[in-house]
């Protein structure tokens, strides 16, 4: 690890997220960036700022409580290994990936008795054909979005199932995030300064209330992907890692409460575990927090992926709204090819998130020093994603 002025940087992080996170801490108490950090939109991909008053959206995001789960099924391997094809062909017809999807199962849930729901009336006017945001949310209840979201079927080194998913408060998240940067007359653009709001201002209560809300919703949808995952499979669900990784929590650090903001970066206390992914062709892992000196100096944090080396405009050739801007740098019989030498069932993915536009998980993690422990790692067999005619505009 090394600082920038005082801020703790893991790893060797490309200079435009290095800029967003020392702008960042212009407008904070504290910041740091992790071994996956790359530019987002004013805070940096696994960038973490704190403050002791103020709470960032920008340090959130506009996918708010976006996560993973990771959860161990008890059917054998070899069970799983021989149906895997069959398996990823149900799970690609029976989970709903991409923008304005639904389920397409009805899914109950008590999450929408809660009279939060009705106190966001002043946000209907982001919502199209006039849906109500809990009418929208209960449609998209259970389906994963697009980008680099996805449902994996993997194996560990005891040769176990597990299977994981990454998505997070979908529309409804998104939405929130839109009217609050509104509200908040947030400056536009990659490399603008944070926005932030004080935790007592009615903005900022509305955006605590809204953002708990968009996070209990995320791990509703996670829940149910992944228990219809191991519907699918046949199996019972014997074990659960469960994390967000866009979110602002209220904690204690060296003595002081502080709103914690992490945009793609994992929660990591002491035995807290988290489930990081890698890529559609590397490995993902289980960690778990350690007690240590440079576990509090990045206020209990950690990566949450593998982190880009090739952007999703450079990677497709495409802006993010399809126009064309050039050759692609990756070829989809490359990414093909990868996936395939891994030992991948693919169902769906575009090369924006080929293995070859990420870093390798297994030389990011010691970037984050003695912070966490690896406990499982996981080799994916089965993944599902967005298809390559997805357009996505909101991509992070």
């Amino acid at each position: 690890m090394k600082y920038v002025q005082d801020i703790p940087v893991c790893g060797e992080i490309e200079e435009g997220a290095i800029q967003q996170i020392v702008t960042c801490r212009e407008h904070a108490e504290f910041a740091a960036i992790m071994a996956d950090g790359h530019q987002g939109y004013s805070c940096p991909i696994g960038g973490v700022i704190a403050s002791q008053e103020l709470i960032s959206p920008s340090a959130v995001g506009f996918d708010i409580a976006c996560g993973n789960r990771a959860s161990r099924l008890s059917i054998s391997a070899d069970d799983v290994r021989s149906r895997i094809k069959s398996i990823m062909d149900s799970i690609a017809e029976n989970i709903s990936f991409g923008l304005a999807r639904s389920s397409g199962w009805k899914i109950e849930h008590r999450l929408f008795d809660d009279p939060r729901w009705n106190q966001l009336d002043d946000l209907q006017q982001t919502c199209r054909r006039g849906h109500k945001l809990a009418d929208t949310a209960r449609m998209q209840l259970g389906t994963v979005g697009s980008g680099n979201h996805y449902c994996d079927v993997m194996i560990d080194e005891q040769d176990r199932v597990w299977v994981g998913v990454h998505f997070g408060s979908r529309g409804f998240g998104h939405k929130i995030a839109t009217w609050f940067f509104d509200a908040l007359n947030a400056p536009q653009g990659i490399m603008a300064p944070p926005t932030s709001v004080h935790m007592e201002s009615d903005l900022g209560e509305q955006y605590i209330a809204c953002m708990e809300l968009a996070g209990e919703y995320a791990y509703a949808g996670r829940d149910a992907v992944v228990e219809k995952m191991a519907d699918i499979i046949g199996s019972e669900i014997v074990e659960t890692v469960h994390n967000h990784h866009n979110f602002a929590w209220r904690e204690n650090h060296n003595g002081r409460n502080y709103w914690v903001c992490r945009k793609g970066a994992t929660p990591a206390f002491p035995g807290q575990k988290g489930f990081v992914g890698g890529s559609m062709g590397d490995c993902a892992v289980i960690v778990e927090g350690v007690d240590t000196e440079l576990s509090k100096t990045l206020f209990r944090s950690t990566v949450h992926g593998a982190g880009r080396v090739i952007s999703r405009t450079k990677a497709t050739g495409r802006s993010k709204y399809g126009k064309t801007q050039g050759e692609p740098a990756i070829k989809f019989e490359e990414m093909m090819a990868w996936v395939k030498d891994f030992g991948v069932e693919l169902r769906g993915a575009d090369v924006d998130e080929s293995p070859q536009a990420y870093k390798r998980l297994a030389e990011v993690l010691p970037e984050q020093g003695d912070t966490i422990r690896v406990q499982h790692t996981l080799k994916p067999i089965g993944v599902a994603m967005a298809g390559r005619d997805t357009l996505d505009p909101y991509k992070d």
